[in-house]
C-alpha cells in the first residue's frame, strides 16, 4: 500500500528562505547528532528540538531513521500527526538504500521510509569501493543498482530524495572515478542532491575543497557536504566545500556528533552570513542563534559550550587590559562583528590584567558611569589586583565585583549607606552518629535595630548556615524569600597545600519570584571554607536585596 506525503510545494520554500531552494541549510542533529556518547533523545525532545530549529529557519530537519530506531519511527508518527508543526523547515527522513537481491519495492526499511511520511528522504549509499566490497559485501555494480533502484522507488512515490555518499573523499583518492558512478546513478534516477561526506573526518579544508571543485567540474551535478571533526576542520571543510561550488550543507547542533562531531551549525551559519555574505537565514533569525544554541544544549543534557563561536558565553568576552582599553575606543577593534547580530553580548572580565578601561566597561554593564572618577577606578583597579593575588576572582563572580564597585562608588561620594544586617557570631557543628551525618548552625546577626539569634540543621555545614541566616533576616528582609542557592563550587587555591590550604567558594543564586528567574554568582575565599562560604552567602543576599545596600560580610 502506497503512503502518500504530505504536500510541501518548493514554491513554500521558496517564499520563506532568501535563497529559496537555491541553497539548503540541513540539520541532521535528531539523527547525526544523536549519536554523541551521552546523548539519548526522548520522543518529546525531538518534537522540541525540531520546532527550535525551525524557529532558527533550516530548510530541512533529519529527524531520524524510522524502520531501524523505535523512538525514530514514532517520532514520525508523531509528527504527521499534527504533533510537530513547522514554518519553514521540511522534515526528512533517514534510510539505506535496498539490501542486495532485493526489489526496492519489497525492502522493509525503504518502506518504512514511506511509511513515515517524511517528504523528503536521505538516502545513505557507500561511494568507496573497499566499502562496497568489503562491508557491503557485493559487487560494484549490484550497488549501483541498490542506488539507482531506491531512489528510483521513492520519487516514483512522491519523495524528494538526498544521497549522501558515504566514505566520498576516502573513496575517491583510492578510484576517482567509482564514487562518481554512484552519484550518476542516483541523479540519473531522479535524486536532487549528492552529498558528498566526509565519514572518518580526516580530510583538510583545501584538499577538500580541490575534490569538490573537480567533482562539481566533472558531473555538474548539484552537491551537498557533510563533515566529521576528526581533525577540528568540519566547519573549516564545510565552508570550504561551498566555495568550491556546494550548494547543500549538513550540520549539527553545537557540533554534536559521533566520536569528535561534526560542523557546528551555528558556527557554519555565522560564517556564511557573516563573512561569505550568503542570507541561508531569513533576515530576522541570525538573532536567534545564542537563544536556540542553549536551548538545544538543555534538551540535550549537556552544558553550552562556552568558547564555541558566535555563541558561547566567552565568545566576545575579554579579559586583557589592553583589549578594554581599545574596545573602550572602539569595540570594533578587538571583536570581527558586533555581538548583538547573533543575538549574544560582549563581556569585560575583571581579573589581575585588568585595567582602568575594563572597570569602566564593566561598570557600564552595571549601569554605573565611573566617567570624571579616576579615583575610584584607581581604587577599584588596586583593590581587584590585590585580592586576586590573594585568591580571589571576579572573573566569575559579577555580582560581588558590582557590591565591590558600589561600596567604592557611595565612600568617594561621602554616601553613608547602612548594611542590611551585621554579623554577630555564628557557629557550626557537625555531628556523626552512627552512620548518619547532621549539621547544626546557630547565627547571630543585628538586623532592622534588632538582634537575632537562630539555630538551623541542614545537610552539610553550608546548608545549615545558610538556613540560620535566611531564617534570622526573614521577618526584617521579606525581599529575600525566594532567593535560592542554586550551585555551590569550592577549590583549593594553587600553591596551598594540605587541609589548611586556601579554599576558594563561588556560589550561584537566583530569584525563583523574579520573571525569567535571574541568576547571579559571588565569591568568597579564606584557609577556613565555611568561612569563605559565609562571605560568598552573604554577598549573596545583599545583592538579591538591590543596589542600594553594601556588603556586610
Amino acid at each position: 500500500m502506497t503512503t502518500t506525503a504530505p504536500a510541501s510545494p518548493r514554491s513554500e520554500l521558496l517564499q520563506l528562505s532568501p535563497l529559496g531552494d537555491a541553497f539548503h541549510v540541513f540539520d541532521t542533529t535528531l539523527r547525526d547528532g544523536a549519536q554523541r556518547e551521552g546523548i539519548t533523545y526522548s520522543v518529546a525532545d525531538k518534537i522540541a528540538a525540531a520546532t527550535l530549529l525551525d524557529e532558527l529557519g533550516v530548510g530541512f530537519i533529519e529527524g531520524g531513521w524510522p524502520g531501524a530506531m523505535p523512538k525514530d519511527t514514532e517520532f514520525f508518527a508523531r509528527a504527521a500527526a499534527g504533533e510537530l508543526k513547522l514554518g519553514s523547515a521540511q522534515l526528512v527522513a533517514f534510510g539505506s538504500t535496498r539490501k542486495a537481491g532485493v526489489r526496492a519495492q519489497d525492502d522493509l526499511q525503504v518502506r518504512a521510509l514511506l511509511d513515515s511520511r517524511a517528504p523528503i528522504v536521505t538516502l545513505v549509499a557507500k561511494s568507496d569501493v573497499r566499502h562496497v566490497e568489503r562491508a557491503l559485501r557485493t559487487t560494484l555494480e549490484e550497488n549501483l543498482r541498490m542506488v539507482g533502484d531506491t531512489v528510483a522507488f521513492l520519487v516514483a512515490e512522491g519523495r524528494r530524495v538526498f544521497l549522501d555518499c558515504e566514505h566520498f573523499f576516502d573513496g575517491y583518492r583510492a578510484d576517482r572515478d567509482y564514487g562518481l558512478r554512484v552519484a550518476e546513478a542516483a541523479v540519473t534516477a531522479g535524486a536532487d542532491v549528492v552529498v558528498m561526506c566526509d565519514t572518518n573526518g580526516g580530510m583538510m579544508p583545501i584538499g577538500l575543497h580541490e575534490v569538490v571543485a573537480q567533482v562539481k567540474e566533472r558531473t555538474g551535478f548539484r552537491l551537498g557536504i557533510h563533515c566529521q571533526d576528526d581533525t577540528g576542520c568540519a566547519v573549516a571543510n564545510t565552508i570550504a566545500a561551498v566555495q568550491a561550488g556546494a550548494t547543500h550543507v549538513q550540520c549539527t547542533a553545537n557540533g554534536y556528533g559521533e566520536r569528535a562531531g561534526n560542523a557546528d551549525l551555528f558556527a557554519v551559519l555565522g560564517n556564511l552570513v557573516v563573512k561569505l555574505g550568503l542570507p541561508v537565514l531569513p533576515p530576522d533569525r541570525l538573532p536567534e542563534m545564542v537563544r536556540v544554541s542553549h536551548a538545544l544544549a538543555e534538551l540535550a543534557n549537556i552544558a553550552p559550550d562556552a568558547h564555541q563561536a558566535y555563541v558561547g558565553s566567552s565568545a566576545f568576552s575579554h579579559k586583557a587590559g589592553l583589549h578594554a582599553s581599545a574596545i573602550k575606543v572602539d569595540p570594533e577593534l578587538y571583536n570581527h562583528l558586533n555581538p548583538e547580530v547573533v543575538g549574544n553580548d560582549m563581556h569585560i572580565l575583571i581579573t589581575e590584567m585588568a585595567g582602568r578601561a575594563s572597570v569602566e566597561l564593566k561598570a557600564k554593564e552595571f549601569g554605573l558611569d565611573l566617567a570624571g572618577l579616576p579615583e575610584v577606578v584607581s581604587k577599584v583597579v588596586d583593590t581587584v589586583k590585590a585580592r586576586e593575588a590573594a585568591g580571589w576572582s571576579y572573573e566569575a563572580a559579577d555580582a560581588s565585583f558590582e557590591l565591590l564597585l558600589r561600596d567604592e562608588l557611595a565612600a568617594a561620594r561621602g554616601e553613608a549607606v547602612t548594611a542590611p544586617f551585621t554579623l554577630e557570631s555564628y557557629r557550626v557543628i557537625v555531628e556523626r552518629a552512627g552512620n548518619a551525618v547532621q549539621s547544626e548552625a546557630t547565627v547571630k546577626v543585628h538586623v532592622g535595630g534588632e538582634r537575632v539569634i537562630r539555630t538551623a540543621e541542614g545537610n552539610g555545614p553550608v546548608n545549615a548556615l545558610d538556613s540560620a541566616l535566611r531564617s534570622a533576616l526573614a521577618d526584617h528582609l521579606p525581599a529575600l524569600d525566594g532567593v535560592e542557592l542554586i550551585d555551590y563550587k569550592v577549590r583549593i587555591l594553587a600553591g596551598h597545600a594540605g587541609t589548611d590550604s586556601v579554599t576558594r567558594v563561588l556560589v550561584a543564586s537566583a530569584s525563583t519570584k523574579a520573571a525569567g528567574a535571574p541568576e547571579w554568582t559571588t565569591v568568597g575565599v579564606h584557609t577556613n571554607v565555611v568561612e569563605a562560604s559565609w562571605q560568598a552567602l552573604v554577598d549573596s543576599l545583599v545583592y538579591a536585596l538591590g543596589p542600594t545596600v553594601q556588603s556586610s560580610s
